[in-house]
């Protein structure tokens, strides 16, 4: 049976979409960073739902993390029908407050290895009588956001492509799908290292990642191409596209002053 894989797999959303998958009698790949985390929930998800599971620990910031977490699949065997590009995080605070590494291996976790997890399994997933990759964009990616300036950008880029790719495949057996939440209870905001207030207005509007990977399951195997998450956020979208951008863009920065 083919497999889903799951980068950023050991917590946060990317743990409650394998959750959600494992519900459903898929069968896991998990990949992230902590080796322990990861055989914890491994050995969690196959004892709980009777599925199949593996795991790969490794840095998705590495320029050939794509490559290796490809090979790994290929040398086990393991035929991929589900990609789920999850891994990603945020850098808060003025652009320049950040070394330049900082950014770079920021943009490396959430596009190119994203970029080259498709392209790497595309021909793979094109054999699979039905396949899908579920990229997770971010609420963000509807305005700039001052403070948060890349990590919106970047976002951008995964919503815009992620979009460009389903029309692209639309005539194929691979459905792209690109999931936008927003305020999540994961360690996000610790690690994008966001300050007082806006972790307080995160709070106010926090979902559950549970909630979210439902959200974003449903939406991927019912072959949308794109979903923001919860009401507000929704509201917030639309915000965005009604509202003149300066003044959208200073709201959303007041957030991370």
């Amino acid at each position: 049976m083919a497999y889903a894989l799951i980068t950023g797999a050991s917590k946060g959303i990317g743990l409650a979409i394998a959750n959600e998958l494992a519900r459903r009698k898929f069968d896991l790949l998990l990949v992230a960073r902590s080796e322990s985390l990861l055989q914890e929930q491994t050995h969690r998800l196959t004892a709980t739902h009777g599925i199949k599971a593996d795991f790969l620990a490794i840095d998705l910031a590495r320029a050939d993390s794509a490559q290796a977490v490809f090979d790994w699949c290929s040398q086990h065997g393991y035929p991929v029908q589900m990609l789920v590009n999850n891994a990603g995080y945020g850098l808060s605070g003025l652009f320049e407050s950040h070394a330049l590494a900082e950014h770079l291996n920021m943009l490396s976790v959430n596009n190119g290895t994203l970029v080259q997890l498709c392209y790497l399994f595309l021909p793979q997933l094109k054999q699979q009588p039905k396949a899908y990759i579920l990229n997770i964009g971010s609420s963000a990616a509807y305005q700039a956001v001052p403070r948060l300036s890349l990590y919106a950008a970047s976002k951008a880029f995964v919503l815009q492509f992620s979009r460009g790719l389903h029309q692209e495949l639309r005539r194929t057996s691979i459905s792209v799908t690109c999931v936008c939440p927003g305020a999540t209870d994961t360690g996000f905001v610790t690690r994008a290292q966001i300050g007082e207030k806006g972790r307080k207005a995160a709070e106010r509007v926090n979902m559950t990642p549970a909630d979210v990977a439902r959200q974003a399951v449903d939406a991927t195997l019912s072959g949308k191409a794109e979903v923001v998450t919860g009401v507000i956020n929704k509201l917030g979208k639309l915000m965005a596209w009604l509202l003149p951008k300066g003044i959208v863009e200073q709201t959303a920065g007041s957030i991370y002053e």
